[in-house]
């Protein structure tokens, strides 16, 4: 996620296994990725139908497979409370509270978003019952640094993603704190931990997820038998952030629910930052969310800032894994000597600048699929995080789509 300039970097979590890493002279070439221009899909179109907003520093995240996710609605039937669950996106110590969810009620009437409602908060926990602690340079501790939150179908249960943490100063040793996927109760408490592909953990070298680009996004398939997840930007190896001159290529990796197992992976393209950025800022495009339509068919959300300026935007795409190269295991996207690989298909649904109404897009960072409509067409939330800036909005919008 973009996050303010001069934030004050924590120290990581240190796990008590971690798989090797590769040396220096193991790092691979990559060139930039150009993708092609996404067509827009005819069958698929979202009109804004809402919004509402939330308290300052609540960060806008979304359930999957909410009790509204596989209902037939009749016709006529006005659409009732749906629960949600929210995550408070922010690393321990920004704040004295521990890293924490809410849950909350998004109203529908008539079609229309009508309000949201925060109606409970917990902590994560950790595997021993306890809340995590504060960031320690002491003990080497990193806070989580929580991202995405998703729903088993099947339980009601939670899968969620934090960030990891990399620091690699110049004088000193490097504190690397990888990132993570975990299972949990809806009271918070731990139930596992998911491995990683050995690509994802941090690395003191330029190999593996830069800082605040990992784990972004995570979702369940429908039948809750596989959990997906989202990097937001390129690995070191697999090239350069997407500029104005060109995108690049990260990654979507699925999982076996029951094992964690992971069982498959997808390059993903994203789109060319959209302006010219101030010289030595970070800014940058990528994935903030995904969400599952099926086993192969996802929603995902790429989301672009000028931060500088106070200027987002945000995209909506439908992405199909068919005829994908499957890269679990292969180090880099780029690398000449390997075999081509063939990016996921993606389709524009939106893009929010060009939504008629819609007369404001700030830091778009989660998608889910709600109810359907009366006439058929299905729900679109999506939610925003205000950075704890007071000149950003935390906000949920709500779209009609067809053909999802």
């Amino acid at each position: 996620m973009p996050r303010p300039p001069h934030r004050p970097p924590c120290p990581p979590w240190r796990p008590h296994e971690r798989p090797s890493r590769p040396r220096p002279d193991h790092r691979l070439r990559s060139r930039p990725h150009r993708p092609a221009r996404p067509r827009r899909h005819p069958g698929l179109r979202a009109r804004q139908r809402r919004t509402a907003g939330l308290p300052r520093g609540t960060r806008a995240a979304r359930r999957d497979g909410l009790p509204g996710h596989h209902r037939r609605w009749p016709v006529g039937h006005q659409l009732r409370r749906e629960d949600r669950h929210v995550l408070r996106d922010q690393r321990r110590p920004v704040t004295d509270r521990p890293a924490r969810f809410y849950t909350a009620h998004v109203d529908f009437a008539d079609g229309a978003l009508t309000g949201v409602e925060l109606t409970g908060t917990r902590a994560w926990l950790q595997p021993d019952g306890t809340a995590f602690p504060p960031t320690s340079t002491a003990t080497s501790t990193v806070a989580p640094d929580p991202e995405g939150i998703a729903v088993d179908p099947r339980d009601g249960s939670l899968a969620w993603t934090s960030e990891g943490e990399r620091i690699v100063p110049s004088d000193g040793p490097a504190l690397l704190g990888d990132p993570w996927i975990r299972r949990a109760t809806t009271t918070g408490a731990s139930t596992g931990q998911l491995p990683l592909p050995p690509q994802l953990h941090m690395n003191s070298q330029e190999f593996g997820p830069r800082k605040n680009q990992t784990l972004e996004g995570v979702t369940f398939t429908p039948d809750g038998r596989r959990i997906v997840t989202a990097m937001e930007d390129p690995l070191y190896q697999d090239g350069d952030d997407p500029t104005p001159e060109h995108g690049a290529l990260t990654r979507i990796t699925v999982h076996d629910a029951r094992t964690g197992l992971p069982l498959a992976q997808y390059a993903y393209p994203l789109e060319p930052l959209f302006a010219t950025p101030p010289a030595g800022s970070t800014d940058t495009n990528g994935v903030s969310d995904i969400v599952a339509l099926g086993d192969d068919r996802f929603l995902v959300l790429e989301r672009a800032s000028i931060y500088s300026d106070n200027n987002w935007k945000a995209r909506v795409y439908l992405v199909d894994l068919h005829g994908a190269t499957d890269v679990l295991g292969r180090d880099s996207l780029t690398h000449t000597s390997a075999h081509p690989v063939q990016p996921v298909r993606k389709t524009l649904v939106t893009d929010l600048s060009d939504v008629p109404g819609l007369t404001r897009v700030d830091n778009v960072e989660g998608i889910t699929v709600g109810p359907r409509l009366p006439d058929g067409r299905r729900t679109v939330v999506l939610v925003s995080d205000d950075n704890f800036a007071a000149r950003q909005v935390t906000q949920f919008i709500a779209f009609a789509a067809h053909g999802i």
